[in-house]
């Protein structure tokens, strides 16, 4: 199993409407990526996230999964609204 996390910070000046949909697109994912096992995303409520705001967790059977979820035109769209919402971000992926 292949684990994909990504935590993010949505930019100063984003609309409320912009994160909305860029998390909706993001938890569109699980139904449009045929790889996807699980998949989840939202907003920090712990305040202990260092300045991130948001998270996506994702799991896939393989590294192979998971690279079909990163080339997939869902995927690629999601960035490109991440890119432009969001001031920085990290990412971890992991097998166990």
């Amino acid at each position: 199993m292949v684990d994909h996390l990504v935590f993010f910070a949505v930019r100063e000046g984003a609309s409320q409407s912009e994160v909305d949909d860029l998390v909706s697109s993001i938890r569109g994912l699980r139904e449009e990526v045929p790889s996807t096992i699980d998949l989840s995303a939202g907003e920090d409520f712990s305040g202990r996230s260092g300045g991130y705001t948001h998270a996506i967790f994702a799991r896939f059977e393989n590294t192979s999964g998971l690279q079909e979820y990163l080339k997939h035109p869902a995927h690629l769209a999601a960035v490109e609204k991440l890119d432009a919402t969001t001031s920085g971000r990290i990412v971890v992926d992991y097998e166990f």
